[in-house]
């Protein structure tokens, strides 16, 4: 087993706390902070061998901090967790913590991130990092794809994978902000196509329910592959859609003016579903629906 390193990881949610199981099960002692959380994140955390820890403490004895939250939530959470850091007087001898940003948040968004961290005290060390894939479990885990201004620093983060994280470090010139790039353009295409999928579905189903059942059939004779992904894609995207709204944001303030509305109407999208899930549910039944004619049309 690898040498023992105390990680904190915020927050513990559905990714966090996997990552957290991941990493107690590679020999790390893992911190979180639920302060304000649910008995059922406090449970989950418990059950995946996280400790709770006030953010001063993590931020005096933790190596890492990796930053797992919605996309909203990222950088008001680096400006707490800053503020927390300075009423502690770190080891001298210690090696400067590194902070991991792990948002779905744009290659500005990141930076303005970072930004909080340079030159100040106490020496916090910064990498950008995208988890491309759902949460680590069994045998399976997402890619942690990071790139940092401080090759060096990056290196050493890259020895993180010797405690069961699957990591990717991004070189040759790729500093800050390049992995929540590859992290943008990736699930800009992933939930992008989702999303359209959702989108002609729900049109269709406005139309006449005769309308969206031909496309099915359509799309079942003409597209099969198409109609494949939407049975694996759109199911689990509902209680997801809210998580994705601040992301699509993100992706639009990347992609930048013009095309990047595109995403603006995706996260529009994803709030109707949302809306749907909380109200009256007939996007979702319509959504259902198709899926279950669709798997039968496969057949």
């Amino acid at each position: 087993m690898a040498t023992k390193c105390t990680i904190g990881v915020i927050a513990a949610g559905a990714m966090g706390s996997a990552v957290g199981r991941r990493l107690v099960q590679g020999g790390c002692t893992v911190w979180t902070n639920l302060e304000g959380r649910s008995e059922a994140t406090r449970k989950r955390a418990a059950e995946c061998g996280m400790e709770d820890k006030s953010l001063s403490e993590i931020a005096n004895q933790a190596s890492y901090v990796l930053s797992i939250l919605p996309p909203s939530n990222a950088f008001s959470f680096a400006e707490k967790f800053l503020r927390e850091s300075k009423r502690v007087e770190r080891n001298a001898n210690a090696e400067p913590l590194v902070f991991v940003d792990c948002n779905a948040v744009s290659p500005a968004t990141v930076k303005r991130i970072s930004a909080l961290f340079d030159g100040g005290s106490p020496l916090i060390r910064f990498i950008d990092c995208g988890i491309i894939g759902g949460p680590p479990q069994g045998a399976y885990n997402p890619t942690f794809y990071a790139s940092a201004d401080d090759e060096n620093v990056l290196e050493k983060y890259g020895g993180l994978s010797k405690f069961g994280l699957k990591i990717s470090l991004l070189k040759d010139g790729a500093g800050v902000g390049d992995a929540s790039a590859l992290k943008m353009s990736y699930a800009g295409i992933t939930k992008g196509t989702t999303a359209l999928f959702t989108t002609m579905i729900l049109a269709a189903h406005n139309s006449s329910p005769a309308t969206a059942e031909a496309l099915m059939h359509e799309l079942g004779y003409s597209q099969p592959d198409v109609l494949a992904r939407i049975t694996r894609t759109v199911p689990p995207m509902l209680p997801k859609a809210y998580r994705w709204v601040g992301e699509m944001e993100e992706i639009g303030n990347f992609v930048g003016e013009g095309q990047g509305a595109i995403y603006e109407g995706i996260a529009k999208l994803y709030e109707r579903i949302e809306d749907s899930l909380n109200g009256d549910e007939e996007d979702i039944r319509v959504l259902k629906k198709f899926v279950e004619e669709a798997k039968k049309e496969k057949k």
